[in-house]
């Protein structure tokens, strides 16, 4: 089986279309076709079937196409780290970010890792962190900024900071100009939230706050874009949650939303580092280090294996 025939097929199982996956892959559909056809003789089995009004694949399509993305995706990373080896750079490390990780921790944390250690290349990921910590225990990051500690053993965790959650709401909002809000006010304001799988340990919190004060959340939609939810509460008439980094950065913008600070209660939620525990490989035991800017060694344990640069 050709690696170039996997490519092929997968560009048509997404496309579904010859003609887009052949500009695709850079080939005329005549030969797209070849090579399904070649691929499709060499396992004995129908992968795609097309008529003048669809494309689609068959079972055996749907199975080969999961396992074929992993097949590509792995050798494209291998590629990587050959070529990254051939100009002098003999590690990675993937690190997923929020914003309030971006703006307190990872400028600092990647000047240093430059200068300790230039020959590892650092890949940056801003997610929220419910899809951070997906990301992390199956394998696509080494290394996360994201609110609230793991609720797994597989998955170690370092607390880095504790932030406060602030509404959010458009200019023209009768809260855009008050200093602050009781969490209470919240029970007569139309609010957008997120899906509590994007960020829980923000999700509890602001309902661990509204059950303290007896305020039933008027919940109106759910949002799960950062960038959607400042356009929402800039445009209409509700009140939607972010991080106090976050509004900061929606007043900076100058794009019509400015963040309102909570009280009586602040609801607070906690910044981890987390990778995988056991994880014992030199860029991430670097990156860890250069996080809590100690050069000697990290001074914390592992599932009692202490790592260290």
């Amino acid at each position: 089986m050709e690696f170039r025939y996997l490519v092929s097929f997968l560009a048509i199982a997404d496309e579904l279309h010859f003609g887009r996956a052949a500009a695709r892959v850079h080939l005329t559909q005549p030969s797209l076709s070849q090579q399904l056809q070649r691929l499709e003789r060499t396992l004995g089995v129908t992968l795609v079937v097309r008529s003048s009004h669809e494309v689609r694949l068959t079972p055996a399509g749907e199975a080969l196409r999961e396992h074929a993305d992993v097949i590509v995706r792995l050798l494209d990373r291998a590629g990587r780290a050959a070529r990254e080896a051939a100009q002098g750079r003999v590690g990675q490390v993937r690190v997923g970010y929020n914003f309030t990780g971006w703006q307190e921790l990872l400028p600092a944390a990647l000047a240093r890792m430059h200068q300790r250690f230039p020959d590892v290349a650092v890949e940056l990921r801003e997610q929220r962190s419910g899809p951070q910590q997906a990301a992390v225990a199956g394998g696509e990051l080494d290394v996360a900024f994201l609110h609230g500690s793991p609720n797994t053993a597989d998955l170690a965790h370092r607390f880095l900071m504790s932030v406060p959650i602030v509404a959010l709401v458009g200019t023209a909002h009768p809260w855009a100009a008050r200093a602050s809000v009781r969490f209470a006010e919240l029970a007569g304001q139309r609010c957008i939230l997120f899906g509590r799988d994007q960020s829980p340990a923000m999700h509890d919190a602001i309902q661990a706050a509204a059950e303290r004060t007896g305020t039933r959340l008027r919940v109106e939609d759910h949002v799960d874009d950062l960038a959607a939810t400042a356009i929402v509460v800039a445009t209409q008439p509700v009140v939607g949650f972010v991080s106090a980094h976050r509004g900061d950065h929606a007043r900076a913008s100058g794009l019509g939303s400015v963040p309102v600070p909570l009280t009586d209660p602040t609801p607070k939620v906690d910044l981890h580092a987390v990778w995988r525990a056991g994880d014992q490989s030199r860029a991430v035991r670097a990156f860890l280090g250069c996080v809590l800017n100690d050069s000697a060694g990290i001074e914390f344990h592992d599932n009692g294996v202490e790592l260290s640069c």
